[in-house]
């Protein structure tokens, strides 16, 4: 079982995840914007994170870049459904560049959240 915590300003995305990952036993925690985030994720130990890329406060660029400067090993699946003008695939490329390890677009699945999820904590 691993610690993760979700990022997410849509707490209906946050509830879809967090059902996902605790059916696998997994522990979970909430943020619901990249502020809020940033602050728990920096304060505890996580196994993965979950951000989405648009958000109030900070947004999933921000997210990843302090959360990794602070915790330079932490993996990141980064989550978009597109916004401000751009596609999902554009936000999630931008996402990989600055270190997101992950990503996945929205509408997900739970097949696809549990593959991305166990490759990033189990692979070897």
């Amino acid at each position: 079982m691993a610690h993760i915590l979700l990022i997410d300003d849509d707490q209906g995305v946050r509830y879809l995840l967090r059902s996902y990952l605790e059916m696998d036993g997994h522990h979970i925690m909430e943020a619901e914007n990249g502020q809020d985030g940033i602050k728990i994720g920096c304060s505890g130990h996580f196994d993965l994170v979950f951000t989405d890329m648009i958000m109030p406060e900070k947004d999933g660029i921000e997210v990843i870049m302090e959360l990794l400067e602070s915790h330079p090993q932490l993996k990141i699946i980064a989550i978009s459904g597109g916004g401000r003008g751009l596609d999902a695939q554009f936000n999630l490329q931008i996402a990989e560049d600055f270190g997101a390890l992950g990503t996945i677009a929205k509408p997900f699945d739970r097949e696809t959240v549990m593959t991305m999820v166990n490759q990033l904590l189990y692979a070897s």
